[in-house]
């Protein structure tokens, strides 16, 4: 048996290799390159045109870009018209963002469980915790995966809900043959830089609904509008006029930023083919280790995996997670976790929530770490990591 770096032997490779990285060439530099030096570098022809190719992608019919991921699940909770003493059912294996855009709007968070295979929010659950309180249910597609959309759009009609998919995860990912985007109330995409795609920060909401679509600017835009039709104040004096309407953020993305992106959309669907390779090379290594339990795939998503999460079976293991860990940051393999539950964090401790609320969500989260995936990453990359686990693996079986 080889020994462990961290015990004093050979890490499996020189350079450490990290689980996300963004893919940026040529011609995304060229790109932002040319509107940083043309005349519009913030609300521009490049917004506009990255919010035709998300439309167009994902074949919804309104698309707003924003500053982030958050910013757009903000938005989708002001437009969904959520406010004080509203209830928001998600998830808490997710970032604390699909969460706290309900506290944003003076509702609260409702946790219900996830399905122990797939990880992604069980529907039974959430019909479960649904009560007179409810409005809306933010669905997240966790690793990409996109979760069970039938399913929800059925309890989310049947109690006259909003369907929210945080898809933050997920561009790219299709349900039964349709491209998530178009398939909820409002889809919420995230562009940060270890996603499939980037604009180094950045946002975008997708809806078929175009009351929805008209909040939605609203939101982020200060609540301020140059639709004639909208105004209800003054007499319009000329065209510089506008009128603020409601009350939204500056959420807008920059001209420089959608110029990436758009950049970065001509490529999605090569980044999409080469993680389904890596994720492929995984799960066959990865299906002969008894000690590591592989996330399960529900039929209808075909997934473009924005994470890859080993869960180690701690049983058959005789080492605690952090070992694990530890050790397979030493091979020069550096994990992450996604995701601590949300409700364990001391501010949500304070507003009242315990431990225990969602025990499949609990245990999963004690044995996960995500490992690198990501397009750049060459075959001797894979086989690395692929040799690196085994070996930790090796090291610590009972």
């Amino acid at each position: 048996m080889e020994r462990l770096a961290i015990k004093g032997g050979f890490p499996t490779r020189k350079e450490k290799i990290f689980y996300g990285c963004q893919n940026i060439d040529d011609d995304d530099v060229q790109a932002v390159v040319e509107t940083l030096t043309g005349p519009f570098i913030t609300c521009g022809p490049k917004v506009d045109e990255i919010e035709r190719e998300l439309e167009k992608y994902t074949t919804a019919k309104h698309a707003v870009v924003v500053s982030n991921g958050t910013a757009a699940l903000h938005c989708a909770c002001m437009a969904a018209g959520i406010g004080e003493g509203d209830e928001v059912i998600t998830t808490p294996l997710t970032f604390a963002a699909s969460a706290n855009c309900a506290l944003y709007c003076g509702a609260r968070p409702v946790f219900a469980d996830v399905d122990p295979d797939t990880y992604n929010i069980d529907p039974k659950s959430i019909e479960e915790h649904i009560t007179e309180k409810t409005k809306a249910v933010v669905a997240v597609d966790f690793t990409g995966q996109a979760v069970k959309i039938r399913e929800i759009r059925e309890i989310c009609d049947k109690h006259n809900l909003i369907f929210i998919e945080d898809a933050a995860h997920s561009i790219g990912t299709k349900y039964n043959g349709q491209p998530v985007g178009s398939l909820a109330d409002m889809t919420c995409f995230s562009f940060h830089p270890v996603k499939t795609i980037t604009a180094g920060e950045g946002g975008a909401i997708l809806t078929n609904d175009d009351e929805l679509y008209k909040k939605l600017v609203l939101a982020h835009t200060h609540g301020i509008t140059h639709d004639e039709e909208m105004m209800e104040g003054a007499p319009h004096e000329g065209p510089w006029y506008y009128e603020q309407i409601s009350l939204g953020y500056n959420y807008r993305m920059t001209d420089f930023q959608a110029a990436l992106l758009v950049s970065q959309m001509k490529k999605l669907e090569a980044f999409k083919a080469r993680r389904h390779e890596i994720v492929e090379k995984y799960n066959e290594a990865f299906a002969e280790i008894p000690e590591i339990i592989v996330q399960k795939e529900i039929p209808e998503s075909d997934t473009c995996r924005h994470l890859y999460i080993i869960r180690l079976d701690l049983d058959k293991l005789t080492c605690t997670r952090r070992e694990f860990f530890d050790a397979l940051s030493a091979e020069n393999v550096q994990p992450q976790i996604h995701y601590v539950p949300v409700y364990w964090f001391p501010y949500y401790q304070h507003l009242g929530y315990k431990k225990g609320l969602c025990p499949n969500a609990e245990k999963i989260y004690e044995g996960i770490m995500s490992i690198p995936l990501y397009p750049k990453m060459t075959d001797r990359d894979v086989h690395d990591v692929i040799s690196a686990v085994k070996k930790v693996v090796e090291n610590y079986r009972k």
